[in-house]
């Protein structure tokens, strides 16, 4: 490998303030990241919580195909000697093959942090570092602090680093710990840190306080650091650490060096979702190469020129991380959009056909009147295959009639329930039921008529439910006039008042099989969530219908 990965999500990460990690937790990142290839992975700091040292336990339990455990700990205290040290004493006992030990290399540190003479810091860095070689396979020391300290005194950072490179470190890992030294200084003083030390091993641990980790962590790599820190997805104390997300891709990619084992990098978009997952984090849309919208095409224009030759709006091929291109549908799309996600379904047509006319005269009026088709792409996919009649889109069932009803029990808490009458191929199911809140009891009544006409309704569940008030412009009135006429009490409707609102319902569902959104609009709230409802089990069936058909093909 050219460039050594050394994975923090399960200590540096785990600092974020949104993320809270069981031993299982660990235990499973931890495998996911061994498979997915990272070279080393640092547990946790053992001693401190009965978390990690549960985790440097139960991970034995286990053999890794890529990765190095790593346990961390600070520097022995200055009153005591390493091996009478209960941080040194905690890594030793951890049993791991690489140990990694952080010491003060800015002298300002030293004297008001540590409260130890700087010379004194020299020792404690130069013993600790020599004490846990006895211990480890492999002894990484982080300069902490070190560019801080570097710019306000270069000759003592130097010696910082020489102690522990001559007590036998590894690696000399250079620290951006407060996240604000910029890629040009990284450049300048990791290439002054080789000329000094032109044997040592160099790496770089940055954070993300002026958002240029990733670009700091590259600027050291090319200066000639071979070893990089930090998180997946960029997680960490404050605002992060350098994200490994997109410093692989760009090492692989962009650098063309190697730091995973073959034909493994199209499983980091994979690997990224994974790892929020477990942490029980909303995953970033934007977040680059693994990202929802990191292939995303809205406008008209960058569509259409996709749609010849994706280099022209594409810096690499998205299936190069595990990602996929997404052609989105709104307000802003032409009629390239359509064609290019007709493509995506299996349907060849042209921009000048009259069902794709018709379809974007129809989308452009539903955005229009508020319907997202970009946040929500199974009701696109279902109104796109809906209009061209195709592909196993049907009417699984017809709604004859739907009441909700809103009250209070006797000790005042609110109690909703829905009555719902369906037909499916001339049978009509009539059921009731209370849930919390509307939509829920909406959703179990529909389940409970569905459930003896399509069993693996079951499998479906509703993740979020989103509701944004939508101001549509004057330019836009008639078609809120339009949204209003659906009621035949229209006319009574204080159609200016902030209670008229229209309102966009966004549902997220989810099988075993994935996870989908699907949009509603109008000014019934209760109307609107049906529309999202209504499409989430009606996409559901289709996926099910249409796999289950592919598979008798096959």
């Amino acid at each position: 490998m050219d460039f050594y990965i050394y994975d923090t999500s399960l200590r540096d990460g785990a600092q974020s303030e949104d993320v809270q990690l069981s031993t299982p937790d660990k235990i499973k990142i931890a495998l996911r990241l061994d498979n997915f290839g990272i070279q080393c992975i640092e547990g946790g700091w053992p001693g401190a919580n009965p978390v990690d040292n549960e985790f440097f336990e139960e991970i034995k339990k286990y053999s890794l195909k890529n990765a190095k455990i790593a346990a961390f700990g600070s520097t022995h205290h200055a009153s005591c000697r390493p091996e009478d040290d209960p941080t040194m004493k905690a890594l030793a006992a951890a049993r791991v093959p690489v140990l990694t030990v952080f010491g003060k290399s800015s002298e300002k540190h030293a004297l008001d942090a540590l409260r130890v003479a700087p010379e004194r810091n020299l020792e404690i860095i130069h013993d600790s570092v020599a004490f846990l070689t006895k211990h480890a396979e492999t002894v990484f020391f982080d300069a902490e602090h070190f560019f801080d300290g570097f710019k306000a005194n270069k000759d003592y950072a130097l010696a910082v680093l020489k102690n522990a490179y001559k007590a036998g470190a590894d690696t000399l890992v250079l620290c951006d710990s407060n996240g604000g030294t910029l890629p040009s200084e990284v450049t300048e003083i990791v290439q002054i840190c080789r000329t000094e030390l032109p044997e040592a091993k160099l790496g770089i641990h940055a954070h993300n306080d002026c958002e240029l980790a990733v670009a700091n962590s590259i600027a050291a790599l090319q200066a000639g650091a071979v070893h990089v820190q930090g998180t997946m997805n960029g997680v960490g104390e404050r605002c992060g650490n350098a994200n490994l997300c997109s410093i692989i891709p760009v090492i692989e990619l962009k650098l063309n060096k190697k730091c995973l084992p073959d034909n493994m990098l199209s499983q980091i978009t994979a690997t990224s979702a994974y790892v929020y997952e477990v942490m029980n984090m909303k995953p970033f849309a934007r977040q680059p190469f693994v990202g929802k919208s990191a292939f995303a095409h809205k406008g008209g224009i960058h569509v259409s020129a996709i749609n010849r030759d994706s280099t022209l709006y594409e810096h690499i091929k998205p299936e190069e991380v595990g990602n996929s291109q997404r052609v989105l549908i709104t307000e802003l799309a032409g009629r390239s959009n359509i064609v290019s996600l007709a493509r995506r379904f299996g349907f060849h047509l042209d921009k000048d056909e009259p069902v794709v006319k018709g379809l974007f005269h129809e989308l452009k009026t539903k955005a229009s009147l508020g319907y997202d088709y970009a946040a929500a792409e199974a009701s696109m996919e279902l109104l796109l295959l809906r209009k061209l009649a195709r592909r196993g889109v049907r009417d699984f069932f017809t709604l004859k009639s739907l009441r909700v009803l809103e009250t209070k029990d006797a000790h005042g808490q609110p109690m909703a329930e829905a009555t719902v009458a369906v037909e499916v191929e001339g049978a009509v199911e009539h059921t009731a039921a209370t849930g919390l809140g509307p939509v829920n009891a909406m959703d179990i009544a529909l389940r409970k008529a569905l459930s003896s006409f399509y069993p693996k309704i079951a499998e479906l569940s509703l993740r979020d439910f989103k509701v944004r008030v939508l101001t549509i412009g004057k330019e836009r009135e008639e078609d809120k006039q339009d949204l209003f006429s659906m009621a035949k009490s229209g006319d009574s409707i204080k159609k200016n008042g902030g209670t008229a609102s229209v309102v966009r319902v966004l549902i997220e569902s989810a099988d075993q099989n994935g996870a989908w959104v699907t949009v509603g609009v109008s000014y019934d709230i209760i109307e609107a969530s049906w529309q999202a409802l209504a499409d989430s089990v009606t996409y559901k069936l289709y996926r099910d219908e249409w796999r289950s058909h592919s598979s008798n093909s096959d």
